[in-house]
């Protein structure tokens, strides 16, 4: 049987303010992997103290289930030869770049909260190796006070900001897409998707700091440049922007981040500093920040541009390049969409058939998200191919934010009689946010997303 969905409460600490203690000097022992002391941070909110010994508790078992990383002989002879890695991690582009997920019971077993180690991996290139002393982040652009900070004056200067978020690749469950017919990516399965802890200091902040300039003159995109090389050279860097109303809303909790699950960032997640983008597609949130700037224009980047599209399905790769799709602004990706995933059974599960299991209800078992701070509200499994849904229960083990935000994936669970399956061809899972958005009941193929109905074909029982 596949390990159960571990649905360990967290009563979360979403927007809780916190404030860095100049007398305490931990930060200089940032470094990768490195565990770093929580208690210089002190609440605004005197009630959120036991929150805190909760959260710590929470990953404190969360990394103790997890076996130490190593330098992996699949990294031999690249560029990522130093970095250590979990060997269970499902690798999906070869040897090089890393690009990778957790098998998924594996995913599901940790709950919650992921640990660091199996927490999915989208490189562009080879991990830029980084200090923390002497790492800076330029604000430049439409701003009266163009700043380089170091690591140190972020983290002095600036509140921090602690709460839990869903990262996502946009491309999670691309693989049942190129069954159909190829993509431009490549074959995500169902684990493309991670929760951590954050840590970081407000973007909006830091952009008040720098004083950005009104609209009205043009501040209209906030473009953010990582330090990872492109593949192909000539210096190009991952590039992307948001929306400037997106950057300055207090109730989107946008940061830049430099930990995660209480240590400081791994090199394979941004190290020293990166950016969170809560309820956005994961290409948005750029690694190893280096350069902020405020523009009239969107970011010029290849992957701005050429990446994280939703196109007509008729639109190939081909056509998008030659008669210029990618540039049409109604389709860019950015809010995730609504989106399920049937974990248990999982692939190849046997379920013997005989007096006991037979009497014995089976627990089908997934996760789900939406996008935008949209809580999801119902989730439904149909044995018979649509004509009758069974509503599922619910596990949101986050709070909302005080602007009723979610971050997080929940869990869902439905009980069902073994004997009601015998007969059953598949399953198929749906969700609903409060929206009211729901997954289109077939795939509809398109260069990028995927988030129909996830099937499971019921060839998982076998009569012994």
């Amino acid at each position: 049987m596949a390990a159960s969905v571990d649905n360990r409460q967290y009563r979360g600490l979403n927007g809780v303010v916190r404030t860095f203690n100049p007398s305490n000097n931990f930060i200089h022992d940032l470094k990768p992997g490195f565990p770093v002391n929580l208690d210089p941070f002190s609440s605004d909110d005197e009630d959120d103290d036991d929150n805190t010994l909760n959260l710590q508790e929470l990953i404190r078992k969360t990394n103790a289930e997890v076996e130490q990383s190593i330098l992996d002989p699949r990294d031999e002879g690249t560029l990522d030869n130093w970095v250590t890695r979990n060997a269970s991690m499902v690798r999906l582009t070869g040897k090089h770049p890393f690009n990778s997920e957790p098998p998924l019971p594996r995913l599901m077993h940790h709950g919650f909260i992921t640990p660091v180690p199996i927490h999915y991996v989208r490189n562009h290139g080879a991990v830029p190796k980084a200090r923390w002393e002497d790492w800076t982040v330029e604000v430049t652009g439409l701003v009266k006070n163009p700043t380089r900070f170091t690591m140190d004056r972020l983290v002095r200067e600036f509140p921090s900001r602690e709460l839990p978020v869903t990262l996502v690749c946009a491309g999670n469950r691309r693989k049942e897409q190129n069954m159909v017919k190829q993509s431009v990516g490549f074959n995500w399965g169902a684990a493309a998707v991670s929760n951590s802890v954050w840590r970081g200091v407000s973007l909006r902040n830091v952009l008040k700091r720098c004083g950005i300039q009104a609209r009205s003159k043009g501040a209209v995109h906030v473009c953010f440049y990582g330090a990872e090389d492109l593949p192909g050279g000539g210096g190009s860097k991952y590039g992307t922007s948001i929306r400037r109303e997106i950057a300055m809303d207090p109730s989107r909790d946008v940061i830049l981040a430099y930990m995660q699950n209480g240590e400081a960032l791994a090199p394979d997640h941004g190290f020293p500093v990166r950016v969170i983008i809560p309820g956005f597609i994961g290409g948005r949130m750029v690694k190893w920040l280096k350069r902020i700037v405020v523009t009239s224009d969107e970011c010029d980047g290849h992957y701005h541009y050429k990446d994280n599209r939703v196109l007509p399905s008729h639109v190939d790769a081909e056509q998008a390049n030659e008669e210029g799709w990618w540039y049409k602004p109604e389709y860019i990706i950015n809010e995730l969409n609504i989106n399920s995933v049937i974990t248990t059974p999982c692939h190849d599960e046997i379920l013997p058939i005989n007096s006991w299991t037979t009497q014995t209800p089976y627990t089908l078992k997934g996760y789900s998200y939406s996008g935008g701070g949209r809580k999801v509200t119902r989730v439904e499994i149909t044995m018979d191919g649509g004509e009758t849904w069974h509503v599922c229960t619910l596990e949101h083990p986050e709070k909302p934010t005080k602007y009723g935000k979610y971050w997080c994936w929940c869990f869902w669970s439905l009980e069902v009689e073994v004997l009601d399956l015998l007969g059953t061809k598949e399953i198929a899972v749906r969700a609903w946010d409060e929206a009211l958005n729901t997954q289109p009941e077939n795939l509809i193929w398109n260069v990028m997303v995927n988030n129909s109905h996830i099937i499971i074909h019921s060839d998982f029982f076998y009569t012994i």
